[in-house]
């Protein structure tokens, strides 16, 4: 697998970009921006944009869709729950006064489980609610992308639309904590992470942090 980080937007929205080295087929995850060193990576590595994934639909991770979308044969996923949010990302911009983008058109809908093949990569998708109602991570082997679920020793916000601190807690601790603690996350802000680091070093969880029975 070949994996490339780019960081986009107003507030530093880490995306990556996914390539099956034997197949040259690509996912990108989040798309915050960036286009054209995204188009560049894809050409220089003679890869072919097969999904946009979302980890959910807050505009800092989905205002690059529409570009990319113009100029790439790219199907557009997100957890159906964060639908309403894509809709609305003019109103998103408009509130936190940014500068507008077209919502894209989205070509399916992610599942709790499902399994997102790229090449001969292949991504299950974990539904994780909390920072929003359709929030998901991607894992692949032992790399989860956590989105806006979990960052190094902190966890996303809840205090807007659609979040819910114990619904976020609940998916950190009995979908993200109960995976292997050797898996490296790279979250949607900031510097990665492991789940082992997590489990006993984020503070609103700390050493003590079991799935719950």
């Amino acid at each position: 697998m070949i994996l490339k980080h780019f960081t986009a937007g107003e507030l530093e929205t880490n995306n990556y970009l996914v390539i099956c080295e034997e197949t040259r087929e690509a996912a990108l995850i989040d798309a915050g921006g960036n286009y054209e060193k995204t188009a560049k990576f894809l050409k220089e590595n003679n890869a072919n944009l097969k999904y946009i994934l979302h980890t959910h639909g807050h505009f800092d991770h989905v205002q690059g869709d529409w570009e990319l979308q113009k100029n790439f044969d790219v199907k557009i996923l997100i957890h159906k729950d964060d639908e309403p949010l894509v809709k609305s990302l003019k109103q998103q911009l408009m509130i936190f006064g940014m500068k507008s983008a077209e919502a894209p058109k989205i070509d399916g809908f992610l599942e709790d489980g499902q399994i997102i093949e790229v090449g001969n990569l292949k991504l299950k998708v974990i539904h994780t609610p909390g920072h929003t109602q359709g929030g998901v991570c991607f894992l692949i082997d032992k790399v989860l992308f956590a989105g806006d679920t979990l960052f190094a020793e902190s966890v996303g916000r809840t205090d807007l639309p659609g979040g819910s601190y114990e619904a976020l807690g609940n998916s950190i601790k009995n979908k993200l904590f109960t995976l292997d603690e050797n898996i490296i996350v790279y979250p949607g802000h900031g510097p990665s992470t492991t789940i082992g680091h997590e489990k006993q070093n984020n503070p609103y969880f700390g050493a003590e942090a079991k799935p719950q029975t």
